[in-house]
């Protein structure tokens, strides 16, 4: 999230999601940006199992679909989540249905579930065609 030097507010809301999705203590996320900025080791976190990283990146794609627009931070920190966890192409289609059926119960309005789709389109083009790529 920080690569680019900047943390932006969706950055910084998807960083809030998945401390919370992967049951951070309260002082590890500050921590973890005191390290990244300063270029020093970060400390060793417990491990995950496959289940729970699947579990905390289902959680952080809800967060950045229910928001409706997508920036190309929020694709970054998606595709990165994507490659770090190890998350599959079925895994990730199954993370976005789930977050379409959490955007159903959360919006009522047609207009707003009809974005939610065509972000969920667009996220699935581009993050598996960059992968594709490489």
């Amino acid at each position: 999230m920080l690569t680019d030097g900047v943390l932006t507010r969706e950055e910084k809301r998807l960083a809030i999601r998945l401390a919370t999705a992967l049951k951070l203590e309260e002082e590890q996320p500050a921590q973890a940006y005191a390290a990244v900025e300063n270029g020093a080791e970060l400390p060793e976190g417990k491990p995950l199992t496959h289940d729970e990283q699947r579990d905390a990146y289902g959680k952080v794609v809800a967060v950045a679909l229910l928001n409706a627009s997508l920036s190309r931070d929020e694709f970054r920190v998606l595709e990165h989540l994507q490659d770090l966890m190890g998350i599959t192409p079925e895994e990730h289609e199954k993370c976005l249905a789930q977050a379409e059926e959490l955007a159903k119960l959360r919006l009522s309005d047609p207009k707003a579930i009809q974005r939610v789709r065509e972000t969920i389109t667009d996220l699935s083009t581009i993050v598996f065609s960059r992968r594709d790529r490489a």
